[in-house]
Parts: C-alpha cells; sequence; structure tokens
C-alpha cells in the first residue's frame, strides 16, 4: 500500500504538469489577468491571441466561402447563400455558415479515411469513402439550408392571403401604410409577421415604405408578394387602395386554393401506387405458376 501510494504521488504531480500546459486547465497567469485593467491592455491582449479562434476563422473564412461556392454552382444552387440565410431569418452570415459547412466535410473526410481503414475495403471503396463522405456532408448541410429556405416560402404564400385583407382593412380605416405595416409586424407572430418586423425596421433606418417592400419581395422571391407589393407602391397615387388590396387577396387566394387543389390531386394519385403494386404482385404471381407448368410440359414433351 505504501509502496503504490509513493509510486502514485510522482504520477499525480506528472499529470498535473502536463496538464497545466493545456490552456482549458492551467490557472490564468497574474499579468494576463490584470492586462485588460491597463491602460492599452486590450489591444496588446489582442496582438497576443494572433492564434486565437477568431483569427483561425479570420483565416479560414474567405477560404471557405470560395470553397463552398464553386462545389454549390458545380451542383446547380445558383441563388446566393447571404439571400436564403437572410429568407429564413439565420443568425449565421454567409461566411460562418461555410465554415460550419467546412467544418462538417473535414469530419466526414475523417470518418471516410477511418471506415476505410477500418473496415480494409479495396481501393476504389475506400477512394469513394473518403472523397464520398465529406461531399455528402457538405450537400446534407446545404440542402438542409434549401429545405429551410422552401418551407419559409411557402408559409409566406400561404399567409399572404390574410396579410392582404388585413392590409386593406386598416388602409380602408384610415391608417397610412406605415402605420398598417408596423400594427401588422407588432401584433403578427409567423412568417410574415417576422418579415413586417424587418421591413418596418428598414423604414427605421431612414428606407421609404415602398422601398422597403420591394426589398422584401425581392428577398422573399414569391410571385404573390411581388404582385402585393406593386399594389403597395400605388399608395400615393391611388384613392382607393383598399378596395385594390381587396382584390389582389382573392386573387392570391384563389392561387393558394389552386396549389391546395393540385397538392390533394397528386397526394391522391400517390395512393394509387402501392394499391397497384398490392394488385398486379399476386396477380402476377398466380400468372407465373400455369405459366411454368405450362413451360415444364413443353420441355418434357
Amino acid at each position: 500500500m505504501r509502496l503504490a501510494l509513493l509510486s502514485g504521488i510522482p504520477l499525480w504531480i506528472g499529470a498535473a504538469l502536463l496538464l497545466s500546459r493545456l490552456r482549458w486547465f492551467s490557472r490564468p497567469r497574474l499579468a494576463d489577468r490584470l492586462r485588460p485593467y491597463s491602460p492599452g491592455g486590450s489591444a496588446i491582449a489582442g496582438r497576443a491571441g494572433v492564434f486565437s479562434a477568431a483569427s483561425f476563422r479570420e483565416v479560414i473564412g474567405p477560404l471557405s466561402s470560395e470553397i463552398g461556392s464553386r462545389v454549390a454552382s458545380v451542383f446547380g444552387v445558383d441563388e446566393d447563400l447571404a439571400t436564403r440565410l437572410a429568407r429564413v431569418h439565420s443568425p449565421l452570415d454567409a461566411t460562418a455558415f461555410r465554415v460550419r459547412q467546412l467544418g462538417w466535410s473535414v469530419a466526414g473526410l475523417g470518418i471516410g479515411a477511418l471506415a476505410a481503414v477500418g473496415l480494409g475495403v479495396p481501393a476504389v471503396v475506400g477512394l469513394l469513402l473518403v472523397f464520398g463522405v465529406p461531399l455528402l456532408a457538405f450537400l446534407l448541410v446545404e440542402q438542409q439550408l434549401a429545405r429551410q429556405s422552401a418551407r419559409w416560402q411557402q408559409r409566406l404564400f400561404l399567409e399572404l392571403p390574410v396579410l392582404a385583407e388585413q392590409l386593406g382593412m386598416l388602409l380602408s380605416a384610415g391608417y397610412s401604410l406605415g402605420a398598417a405595416l408596423n400594427r401588422l409586424a407588432a401584433r403578427g407572430k409567423g412568417s410574415c409577421g417576422r418579415d413586417l418586423a424587418r421591413v418596418s425596421g428598414r423604414i427605421r433606418q431612414g428606407l421609404s415604405e415602398v422601398d422597403a417592400l420591394h426589398e422584401w419581395a425581392a428577398l422573399a422571391r414569391v410571385d404573390g408578394l411581388d404582385r402585393l407589393v406593386s399594389v403597395l407602391s400605388l399608395n400615393r397615387e391611388a384613392g382607393d387602395l383598399g378596395r385594390l388590396i381587396s382584390q389582389e387577396a382573392r386573387s392570391i387566394r384563389r392561387d393558394v386554393h389552386r396549389q391546395l387543389v393540385e397538392v390533394v390531386e397528386r397526394r391522391g394519385q400517390e395512393v394509387w401506387i402501392p394499391v397497384t403494386v398490392a394488385t398486379l404482385l399476386p396477380g402476377v404471381i398466380f400468372l407465373s405458376i400455369p405459366f411454368i407448368e405450362a413451360m415444364r410440359l413443353f420441355t418434357e414433351t
């Protein structure tokens, strides 16, 4: 027992010395703790942390953006990444998204290399694992953003008739366009409400109502919203804007109803696929039995 205790003390001291070299384990020095409170301490600290996480992101960010843009364009993604991120109100900017995407690809590269070495697969399969897994990770992150963007556009399209009707009622009641937009932005909780909050913020920054709405339409890329914004652009010219907006709301609602009918009919057709397969498969089996029997008789004769 005493021998084990004596041998454990050097082991503990050595482990403590090794762990003290790690930044997350070691205690900051007194000079480092007092530097932020000294004159010019922040600048000195910034110069000292040359190899910090922020500096690494500054170096890897442009490279990640360039590689990600080229790979995405190869696979047919033409829409700007910053536009899609702004559309879904993502907290990430384009550079941060590409850095995260590159990180997933590097992790996929490591997993593919480990799988190729550990499984002992042939060279061709190993190359497919090494290069295919990081590419798959890159495309999965890209597809996730594309799916979020498409879902946001669909929710915006479905909410547009209600938004247009509310705008028409507020404008007919005497509200100005800016006041109506602010009221709907404050009370709305859906996709249109969040987008209108951004439109109201752009108006407070000095942009006119029409320009802010056109900016929203260019960002959203929804046909119904383009038509609604074109009607709202007549705010200072038309005398009965509420009636025009109500007509546009009915037109958008007809488009939503038409799309809903198409979805219902498509799903109704998809229902018949398993029914047809379930019906044809037993029929093919029952027909194959006499066919095989007839072929056996012909071969025997």
